[in-house]
């Protein structure tokens, strides 16, 4: 059986991904050849800073259709990186790079070559720029992608922000019956395609306890009207349910999934119960976009003391569920 490709964009030069992509590798049973894009001149320093050896194939883009690949050497589509000191403070130097290499990973989706994507960890206050709330929604707007969810994935419980960088006092305003039905159908279709089940879906409200001192209550005149729809059309839903006992073990476990109205209501939670064993997937794009569960981290460069957990899990998901 042929594999496609898992095609990797290592991000921001400035972050732990070097690090843990390498020791990613050495779990060598992926049977999907990796590609990576990156800087050559970024690999061979980081490498002589961790004082490893290992063979490095480099990939012309226009032949990539035609390349044989495993995951002996590690494979790479060159993008090159003119900054003159490689690894100091995260800062818009590095954006050009970072762009480069997204154009050239759309493109290979683009042309079917793989479906497989995983990024490294991009700083959205230098290279988007305050355009796009996150890398999420930067890749929708790069393929035209209108209906989308941001799904952090353990197979025991996911979660889903129905909001994602959003300040707090934006959120309610973003919230509507419209963006919590789309969202539960993306996720529906998710599991019944790959997972071939209907999940449970638990929705949390947006007010503590589900309840509201001001006149217009959120949860009685959003959320419970949206599940209503969903029950109709035979959606596993239920709620609205407290953020603040929803993660309790007994509650928790009787759901696949818990939808919250923000990023940290659910987020927060996920992170403690999983820490590492979590991956950011893109629902509603052409292909499965994959982030592992961190940021760039610059602090921890160079330390050597980075969990490869989260890449090892993104790599394992698609080198398993695709083909």
């Amino acid at each position: 059986m042929t594999y496609k490709p898992i095609i990797i964009v290592a991000g921001e030069p400035n972050s732990i991904f070097f690090e843990i992509y390498f020791k990613a590798l050495k779990h060598n049973k992926f049977k999907s050849p990796i590609i990576l894009i990156a800087s050559l001149k970024l690999i061979k320093l980081q490498m002589k800073k961790m004082r490893l050896k290992r063979k490095i194939k480099s990939i012309n883009f226009s032949e990539l259709a035609k390349c044989k690949l495993d995951n002996k050497s590690i494979n790479l589509i060159n993008v090159n990186f003119n900054q003159s000191k490689a690894f100091e403070k995260i800062s818009n130097r590095s954006n050009e790079y970072i762009s480069q290499s997204f154009n050239i990973a759309l493109n290979i989706m683009k042309k079917k070559i793989s479906n497989k994507f995983i990024n490294g960890p991009i700083s959205k206050k230098f290279f988007l720029k305050n355009k796009f709330l996150g890398i999420t929604e930067y890749l929708a707007y790069k393929t035209k992608s209108k209906n989308f969810a941001m799904l952090i994935f353990n197979k025991k419980l996911s979660v889903c922000p129905l909001t994602t960088h959003l300040p707090l006092k934006q959120v309610s305003k973003k919230i509507n019956k419209r963006i919590i039905v789309e969202k539960i159908k993306i996720i529906n279709d998710f599991f019944k395609k790959y997972f071939n089940k209907k999940p449970k879906i638990a929705i949390t409200g947006l007010n503590p306890h589900c309840e509201s001192i001001d006149r217009f209550n959120e949860d009685e005149r959003i959320v419970k009207p949206a599940i209503k729809n969903l029950l109709r059309y035979k959606y596993k839903v239920f709620g609205p349910f407290a953020a603040d006992t929803i993660f309790l073990k007994k509650n928790r476990e009787k759901y696949d999934v818990i939808v919250g109205m923000y990023h940290d209501q659910v987020l927060t939670p996920i992170k403690t119960i999983f820490e590492y064993d979590a991956i950011n997937i893109t629902l509603g794009l052409p292909f499965i976009r994959i982030s592992p569960d961190h940021g760039p981290n610059e602090k921890m460069l160079g330390k050597n003391l980075s969990s490869p957990q989260s890449l090892v899990n993104a790599l394992s998901f698609l080198d398993k569920n695709y083909g």
